[in-house]
C-alpha cells in the first residue's frame, strides 16, 4: 500500500519514499545496529544512502513514529513496577528512571541527574501524565528511601510495596538498554540518551510482545498485525 505523500506529510521533499525511509529507522531502533550497518544493509536492496542521511533520518521521524505508536497503545496494566539504573556520560553519572507494567510494557523512562525525593516526584508526574492521569492501583519498587515520600505526596492512594525480588520485571526491563548503550559504546549526553530511549522504548514495546508465553500461530498472527500498525503509522505520521 503506497504511503501518503499530502502537504502535511513530514516525509515530503525528501528524495526516498517513506517506506525506504521508515524501513530504515525501524532497523535501527529495532535491532543493535549501527547507522552504518543499516546503511550496508540498505546498500544490499539496491539502494544507496549515506549512514550521516540516516542517522538524520532516525533523530527526526523515530520521535515522529514512536509518539504515533504511544498515541494508538491500548490502556496500560493497573501495576507499576518502578526502578533506576545508573548511566555513565562524559565521566558523570545519571540515573535512568523507569516504570514498566506487569505485561512488562515500558510506560515511561526518564533520565535524570539525581536519585532523590524530588527525582522520584518529577519522574512519577510524568508518568501520570503519559498515562493521562489513570493511577495505578499498586506501585512496586526497591528499597530506594526517595520512593515512600514520593509517593505519598504524588498518588496518596495507591498500595506501596517495596521488595528487592518483587521489583525484577523493572529490573529486567533494562537489559535491552545495557545491550544498546553497548552497541553505541555508551550514550555521549543525557539528551541524546534520553532522545534515542523514548523512540527505542516505543519500538521496542511493540515489536517485543512476550515470545515465551505464546505459540508460534499466535506470534506470527500478533506480529503481522503491528506490521501492519506500523504501516498505517507511517501513513499517518503528523508532521512536526
Amino acid at each position: 500500500m503506497p504511503a501518503s505523500t499530502a502537504p502535511s506529510s513530514p516525509f515530503r521533499g525528501y528524495r526516498f519514499p517513506p517506506e525506504i525511509i521508515s524501513h530504515a529507522v525501524w532497523l535501527y531502533y529495532r535491532f543493535a545496529l549501527s547507522h552504518r550497518d543499516v546503511e550496508e544493509l540498505l546498500a544490499e536492496r539496491g539502494i544507496q544512502v549515506s549512514y550521516e542521511a540516516i542517522r538524520l533520518w532516525c533523530r527526526k521521524f523515530g520521535p515522529l513514529l514512536a509518539s504515533e505508536l504511544r498515541r494508538r497503545r491500548p490502556r496500560r496494566g493497573d501495576k507499576w513496577f518502578l526502578d533506576e539504573v545508573a548511566l555513565t556520560m562524559n565521566k558523570r553519572r545519571y540515573w535512568l528512571w523507569r516504570a514498566v507494567d506487569q505485561d512488562g510494557t515500558v510506560l515511561d523512562i526518564l533520565v535524570q541527574s539525581r536519585r532523590d525525593q524530588h527525582a522520584a516526584e518529577r519522574f512519577l508526574h510524568r508518568v501520570l501524565g503519559a498515562e493521562e492521569g489513570v493511577e495505578p492501583r499498586v506501585v512496586i519498587t526497591d528499597k530506594l528511601s526517595s520512593y515512600p515520600p514520593a509517593l505519598r505526596r504524588v498518588l496518596p492512594h495507591t498500595e506501596h510495596r517495596r521488595h528487592k525480588r518483587l521489583n525484577n520485571r523493572a529490573e529486567n526491563s533494562h537489559r535491552p538498554v545495557r545491550k544498546r548503550e553497548r552497541a553505541m559504546q555508551r550514550f555521549k549526553s543525557p539528551e541524546q540518551a534520553q532522545r534515542f530511549l523514548e523512540t527505542f522504548s516505543a519500538v521496542c514495546n511493540h515489536f517485543r510482545p512476550r515470545r515465551h508465553r505464546l505459540s508460534a500461530g499466535r506470534y506470527r498472527q500478533i506480529m503481522s498485525q503491528r506490521f501492519q500498525q506500523w504501516r498505517e503509522v507511517v501513513q499517518l505520521t503528523p508532521a512536526a
